[in-house]
């Protein structure tokens, strides 16, 4: 008697019955198809969620930078920052990247990277220039704009590992540190004026050149040595966390002086190539022209 109880108690062991009928077939299926629809909805409303972050707390640095709080404005900056790099690749790793996706993270760029960081500059350093202090931040708002939509229509066709052109979070990085690193040190950005209006001038044509700089898409490093990449990175938390007012700073400048170091190399590579395969002809001294190296096979 005991043991069918047990059984009976025990219904995971038992092995599942057979629908009676077709439809109850169907009516189980649909549930299941239920669930998972909503699970899908729960995912695809994620990105969404994380780019909407982005764009709460660049909005709130903009006020703050109007009430003259400027550190804490461009410490929201670089926060929406955080939120704009992981949306895309939450939305990568769910599998939920839809074109409203890519579209709504184009807008809140602009405003998280475009629109707050020039006018926390605008506010902070070049006021006191007057029209040509409120034209040089419409400048990089506009580049910002542009930048954004070359981007978007050269998304298939670019390589994936470099960007052409300096991405608008970095620059926008960029103005939020070195404000940070001023106010920290309490720098006045009078004293430094002329630099800052160059700055914010040559971050604007960056982003719409042709420079190529480094995407971090590309993981064979640490995948090949992902113990000293471990390193490297705790390394460079601990930077961090030491000064975390002065080490950003010039992360971004690092960064921003990558693309310009890394073309002049790649560009100095090329002509010595160029003049390498000019010169080695068929016999030594003798130089090529263009039609020989054409006609050969």
């Amino acid at each position: 008697m005991m043991a069918p109880d047990f059984r009976r108690k025990r219904s995971l062991l038992r092995v599942k019955r057979p629908y009676e009928s077709h439809e109850d077939t169907m009516a189980a299926w649909q549930r299941k198809n239920n669930r998972i629809n909503k699970m899908k909805k729960g995912i695809f409303i994620l990105p969404s969620l994380l780019t909407l972050a982005s764009i709460f707390f660049s909005f709130y640095g903009l006020i703050l930078a109007i009430k003259g709080q400027f550190l804490w404005s461009g410490a929201l900056i670089l926060v929406a920052a955080f939120f704009d790099g992981i949306d895309g690749k939450v939305a990568r790793l769910t599998k939920t990247s839809t074109r409203f996706g890519v579209e709504l993270d184009s807008l809140a760029d602009v405003i998280s990277f475009g629109v707050a960081p020039s006018v926390l500059f605008y506010t902070w350093a070049l006021e006191p220039y007057g029209r040509l202090g409120w034209v040089v931040a419409f400048i990089y708002v506009s580049c910002g704009a542009l930048r954004l939509a070359r981007f978007n229509v050269q998304t298939s066709v670019i390589d994936p590992k470099r960007f052409n052109g300096l991405p608008i979070p970095a620059a926008a990085g960029m103005l939020a540190t070195a404000v940070i690193f001023f106010e920290h040190l309490e720098i006045k950005p009078a004293d430094y004026s002329i630099f800052l209006l160059a700055l914010t001038v040559v971050l604007s044509f960056l982003m719409v050149s042709s420079i190529k700089f480094h995407a971090f898409k590309d993981l064979t490093v640490v995948k090949e040595k992902p113990f000293s990449s471990t390193v490297g990175f705790v390394l460079l938390m601990s930077l961090i966390a030491l000064a975390p007012f002065i080490v950003p700073f010039f992360i971004c400048a690092a960064y921003v002086l990558s693309g310009p170091i890394m073309t002049a190399i790649f560009y100095l590579r090329g002509r010595k190539n160029l003049k390498v395969s000019v010169v080695n002809g068929p016999v030594s001294g003798v130089v090529q022209t263009s039609t020989d190296i054409d006609r050969k096979p």
